[in-house]
């Protein structure tokens, strides 16, 4: 047991199985040369981390395994395919995100669910916080943001290669897009994303990853088993007093659709409540993931142990 509470390796521990040379030689290749030929040769490689990744591997059959007994629904039942087609939606999520970057995706390919307006928030004097997951492309915030006017969206992570990446993004394209560390809440942090807010720029955060270091948790069931989720979503709207709302972005077909939906206006405490409040954030964004995951069953991509009662198969 590692001292987040999770079962093995912590997911931010893995070695990176690649380098930013080799993304930028990517990201070139495909600026290039199209995406239809990067296609074959990105498949080899899912497959190779298919047959040799047995981590992520068991953690996609983990999955799918909790999301048919969850859902009752036995056509879900993980079987040596499905578990290969979950790593090949994968493959296809990177070079679309490529494509985000480097302004290729053309808007009429979003179609968005937006019943309570709110992208109308683009029109605002202060931004707001858009929690996402690791269920569909996140990326497609950038091209959200492009409904309205030019905004400028932070996407904060726990990565160290921020600045690795914002290169990479810069040289891609994504002028609007940037990459904040958020290694802890520190008052200099929130300081610098008060300050986004004020300026009307967006913060955009995946609620459903546990940072290596300084990680404040809570546990929620989802699929039916208990799983650490982080704190930091609903910390940040609660001391920045900003809305929280949903993002989620799925793909079908050849489009993609991009659900915005309100979910925490404000989130407040009061002394000796603070995690009794996150709690039930927690529980509710639980809930809600566990619902769109059944919209789209093979694109969840967090290929790690998530749940603290994980067995290996």
């Amino acid at each position: 047991m590692s001292r987040d509470g999770t079962n093995g390796a912590h997911w931010a521990g893995h070695r990176e199985r690649g380098s930013f040379a080799l993304m930028r030689l990517t990201a070139w290749a495909v600026r290039v040369l199209g995406r239809k030929p990067m296609v074959p040769l990105l498949y080899m490689i899912v497959l190779y981390f298919y047959l040799f990744g047995r981590s992520a591997r068991h953690s996609a059959w983990a999955y799918q395994r909790n999301l048919a007994n969850w859902s009752g629904r036995a056509e879900l039942t993980p079987s040596a395919g499905s578990v290969y087609r979950q790593f090949i939606a994968f493959a296809d999520t990177l070079l679309d995100k490529l494509d985000v970057w480097g302004g290729r995706l053309s808007l009429d390919r979003l179609v968005l669910h937006d019943d309570a307006n709110l992208h109308s928030v683009l029109k605002a004097p202060r931004g707001q916080l858009l929690v996402g997951s690791h269920l569909g492309n996140l990326e497609i915030c950038r091209a959200l943001a492009e409904l309205g006017r030019k905004v400028e969206m932070n996407v904060l992570v726990h990565t160290r290669h921020a600045e690795q990446f914002n290169r990479l993004l810069s040289e891609s394209g994504a002028n609007n897009l940037r990459l904040i560390q958020v290694s802890e809440l520190d008052p200099a942090t929130m300081m610098e994303l008060s300050q986004r807010l004020d300026a009307g720029e967006w913060l955009a955060i995946a609620g459903d990853r546990v940072p290596l270091h300084g990680a404040r948790i809570a546990t929620a069931d989802f699929l039916g088993q208990p799983a650490n989720f982080p704190q930091g979503p609903w910390l940040l709207a609660g001391l920045l007093q900003c809305p929280a709302n949903l993002l989620f972005c799925l793909k079908h077909g050849q489009q993609f659709h991009v659900h915005l939906e309100p979910f925490a206006e404000c989130i407040q405490w009061r002394r000796g409540e603070r995690d009794a409040v996150v709690q039930q954030w927690v529980q509710r964004y639980a809930d809600r993931l566990a619902a769109r995951c059944l919209e789209a069953p093979l694109q969840w991509f967090n290929f790690y142990p998530f749940w603290n009662t994980h067995e290996q198969r």
